[in-house]
């Protein structure tokens, strides 16, 4: 079972202290002890495990940042890290659920924000407003127009978030970038401009960097602007339009005289 490095600390603890207590019991002979340590370590580290993971690779889709449930798809009349109407795919996580996040798409960070909170039960509708979470704006890694938002949110038992990725890293769909441990919620925003389609349903089981949860129409590259024209300069000729050919110039031949009478 490969453990994620985002917990290193924590599953370093849990094999130290299991690893004692076990010592302990076989030197008194208890050797239930060791079962039911063993049992439990085992448990504990299972919060940690980071699966490989087969990342689709249609263009123009959409990854689940995390494994879970869908609890809810819902549309927003405006997201202020977008800028405009978006819609929202919400997943819990329990604590039975692989807690590592992945990036939904190929995209550069843009932003990361920290918002202190409280620690609710995240079945409860108003902890993904009042809880803890860190907010991670995406955008295009060369036009630089926002393509989605992460949001992970902590509960009444995940109250560490970690997050690797910063602002100008460039990550790659389904790439991990971090965890929320011990399970609570993540949230993926899309613009509205994006048309997305949504792939899932509520209640549908996900799996981070592989289930597909939408499909989304690129944004073209807008128009280039015309300069404005200086006072006094003339129109720039259409392309569509033939440019006016120029007066022949005089011939340097002479031209015979007629004859004087």
């Amino acid at each position: 079972m490969k453990l994620t490095h985002y917990g290193k600390r924590e599953w370093l603890t849990i094999l130290a202290v299991a690893a004692v207590l076990a010592a302990v019991f076989v030197a008194i002979g208890w050797y239930l002890g060791v079962a039911l340590v063993a049992v439990v370590a085992l448990a504990l580290l299972s919060f940690f495990r980071d699966p490989h993971r087969e990342v689709p690779t249609p263009r123009n889709i959409m990854v689940s940042p995390a494994d879970g449930k869908v609890s809810s798809v819902h549309e927003l009349e405006h997201y202020e890290p977008l800028g405009e109407a978006a819609v929202c795919v919400r997943i819990f996580l329990s604590v039975l659920d692989v807690h590592v996040n992945r990036s939904p798409c190929h995209a550069m960070v843009a932003s990361i924000h920290h918002q202190p909170g409280r620690h609710l039960n995240a079945m409860r509708g108003e902890s993904a407003k009042v809880n803890e979470s860190l907010t991670m704006r995406l955008v295009h890694p060369t036009r630089g127009h926002p393509v989605a938002v992460v949001r992970q949110v902590a509960g009444a038992v995940a109250r560490r978030i970690v997050c690797a990725a910063g602002p100008g890293d460039i990550l790659q769909r389904g790439q991990r970038y971090g965890m929320i441990k011990f399970g609570s919620t993540t949230e993926l925003y899309l613009p509205r401009s994006s048309e997305p389609r949504i792939r899932i349903t509520k209640g549908q089981r996900v799996y981070g960097g592989s289930t597909i949860l939408a499909e989304v129409h690129p944004r073209s590259t807008a128009p280039a602007t015309l300069p404005a024209m200086q006072p006094g300069a003339a129109p720039a000729a259409d392309a569509s339009t033939p440019a006016p050919t120029a007066a022949p110039a005089p011939s340097t031949e002479s031209t015979p005289q007629a004859p004087t009478r």
